[in-house]
Parts: C-alpha cells; structure tokens; sequence
C-alpha cells in the first residue's frame, strides 16, 4: 500500500527554485519521497553510506541535460557543505539537488560559506489522522480550526497502537512492531549517534533512551536522570540534545508571561515514536504532541509562519497540555484525556488570564462535540482532522 506524502507538492514546488533539504527521523520515509522524483533517464540517487555512491559522487560527474540529483545522508560527509554549495553554484542552471537526512542539517554545518538563499528545508514526520485522510490546505495561523466530519476510530485507533512511522503502521502486526523497534534503535546507535557524535559510553545513553519513554509528557528532571544513571548533569543534557538533533525526542517549554507565575525553563519531552510509550494516558498525550509539531514545522516550513508549541504550567501547578501560539500570541490550547468529559478547570483560568481565543479539551475514547462554556470537548479523532 502506497500513501502520497503531505511533502510532495511543496517539495515539488521547492525544487522549480533552490535546493531542497529534507531530514527527519530515520525510516519515516525520506529515501521513499525522494525517490518518488526520479522520473527521467538523467535523473540520479547517491546514498553516502555506500562506498561505490560515495566516489562517485565526488567526482561530480553529472548528466550533460536537465536532472535531479538525491544525495542520501549527505551531511555525515564532513564538508558537505562547502561541497555542495560548490557544486549547486556551478550547476544550478540544469541540476536540481534534492538532500535528505536523519539529522537536523541545520545543526551539522561543518566548515565552508554559508547555504543561505540556496536551499528550502523540509521536516519529515510520520503519518497522521489528517495525512492519512487526504487532507489538502494549510491552516490560517490564528484562525479558528477547522473539524472534518470524516473521521473515525478506524484511522485514530491503529495510529495510537503502532505509531507514526510507515512500516509498522501499514504492517499493523504486534510481533512486527516489537522486532522494528529493536532492529530501528539498534542502528540509531550503532549508525547515526556512533557516525555524528562523539559519545564514550553508548551503553549509558541507550539506558537514558529507554528511561524516557517513562518520562514523557511529564516536567523533565535532569537531575533525577543524572542522580539514576550516575553521570553528570552535563552529560545527561548533552545525549539529550544528541536525542533531539537525531529526532529521536522534542521538548516543549512552559509559555512564560507576567499574568500567568509559570514555571521557567523545565521541558517536557516526547518521542517522534509514540508506540514505544507503554503508558496509555502518556502515549495519547505523544500522539497529539507529534501532530502539533508536524504542524508547527508545516506552517513554518512551507509558509513562513512564527509558530510555537508550548505548555502551560504555573506555580500552583495549574497545568494545560499544550498550548499554540502564532507570532508569540496565544492560539489555542489543547488538554487532552484517554476518555471522560471532566473538564480540566485550568483550560478556564489560564484561557482568561491569557486571552487564548480557543480553547479544546479532547478525548482518545469519547465522542462528543460540544461547548462547555468557553471550552470546546471533542473527540481526538475530530479535533486532529484539522491538522495537516
């Protein structure tokens, strides 16, 4: 079964232009998009990991006509930066250079000119209910959402069970999920860490991994994690950095303002695969998370839009699961509950000391639609058709 990608007409349109970058977390389908690009006879893939792609690609040898050129994993070559500026400057008249990677390329610029004005960068995520339903458009930031009233369990329920990531989602097989995580976590470390990172003790960072799967969704203490594993504070912060320029793992931070006495610089975090998340109430609370920030980079990406993913908690712990915010002013707020219609009386005081214009709380189990005061209560499966 093969699904179109939400990236493939903004990739496509990128491509008329500059150089388009595409990374995201390893096996979310990179290598399958831009493939889906190579249709004339010039047109060339090169995967850095293999030997014989490698010299070839360095000796710049490309098509005398029109063609597309995928570089794969591009940035675990020290200065590919300095390279493939050199060579888009040279050819961008008849070549067009498309780069995917499993790490944040923003981040691995090593040495040579600066790229700016020669590329568009994309973020790959996995699949989600709006994705998977065909959805078309892009959301008007600070506009109300708006709910399709095609949705059902039957795409929500297999999403929250096997996770984001293709594979396992279109395999929808317990056996199947529980090798593809042993096998993609073995190579995250043996492969990406080991090749872009300079880390001693790759045993004590697969144990954090494992450990932060039952962190998620709650304030992050580093000093616990440093206190359980016996490493330093500035150990345990630094893998978790590695984790995020990997996309193995995203923080949010509270929304900090004077009329709300929030707390400062404690994240959160959550995993770009919910299906490894053993708690139900914890992995729901990933799933919505990861749909949030896939549209935060869509709408930043592909339109230039400021946009934040924040949560609110404030000294009296009065705490929302999310909120969004569009040019730093407040969107929408999100609390979400595996079921139940109990509305969490923080939506109420934080969406008036904030002025936040919409406010939702949403259920995994439930299927209302209605307005408790200011407060919208709806379905997961509704609320998430609204996203790209």
């Amino acid at each position: 079964m093969m699904i179109e990608r939400y990236l493939k007409e903004p990739v496509s349109n990128d491509l008329i232009e500059k150089m388009v970058f595409i990374s995201g977390p390893r096996q979310v389908g990179k290598t399958t998009l831009a493939k889906t690009f190579l249709k004339d006879k010039n047109d060339r893939y090169y995967n850095w990991d293999n030997r014989d792609d490698r010299r070839e690609m360095l000796t710049a040898q490309w098509p005398a006509e029109n063609a597309l050129i995928v570089f794969d994993e591009l940035h675990k070559y020290k200065n590919w930066k300095s390279w493939i500026k050199g060579e888009y400057d040279k050819h961008k008249e008849r070549i067009r250079f498309l780069i995917t990677g499993s790490a944040r390329m923003d981040i691995y610029r090593k040495g040579g000119d600066s790229l700016q004005g020669r590329y568009h960068s994309h973020r790959l995520h996995g699949f989600s209910v709006g994705e998977l339903l065909h959805k078309k458009g892009m959301i008007e930031p600070g506009k109300g959402l708006e709910f399709s009233s095609n949705h059902n369990k039957d795409i929500i329920m297999p999403l929250f069970h096997y996770g984001p990531f293709p594979e396992p989602f279109l395999k929808q097989n317990k056996r199947h999920l529980r090798r593809w995580h042993r096998e993609r976590m073995d190579r995250f470390f043996r492969e990406d860490v080991r090749d872009l990172e300079n880390v001693r003790d790759l045993s004590l960072m697969e144990l954090l991994a494992d450990m932060l799967k039952d962190r998620v969704g709650s304030p992050l203490s580093i000093q616990s994690l440093r206190e359980d594993l016996e490493v330093s504070h500035k150990a345990i912060s630094h893998w978790i950095g590695i984790f995020e320029r990997l996309y193995f793992c995203f923080t949010i931070t509270p929304f900090a303002r004077s009329k709300v006495r929030s707390l400062k610089k404690i994240p959160k975090l959550y995993l770009w695969d919910w299906s490894s998340v053993s708690d139900p109430g914890a992995r729901f609370e990933n799933l919505v998370a990861c749909h949030l920030l896939k549209m935060k980079h869509a709408l930043e990406d592909q339109e230039g839009f400021n946009i934040g993913l924040y949560y609110l908690r404030d000294i009296s712990k009065r705490e929302v699961d999310f909120l969004v915010t569009y040019n730093e002013k407040p969107w929408f707020a999100v609390e979400c509950s595996i079921g139940g219609r109990s509305i969490n009386s923080a939506l109420y005081y934080f969406g008036k000391r904030l002025n936040i214009p919409y406010l939702y709380q949403i259920s995994l189990e439930g299927e209302d639609d209605v307005y408790d005061g200011d407060v919208r209560v709806m379905s997961a499966g509704k609320f998430l058709t609204a996203l790209p």
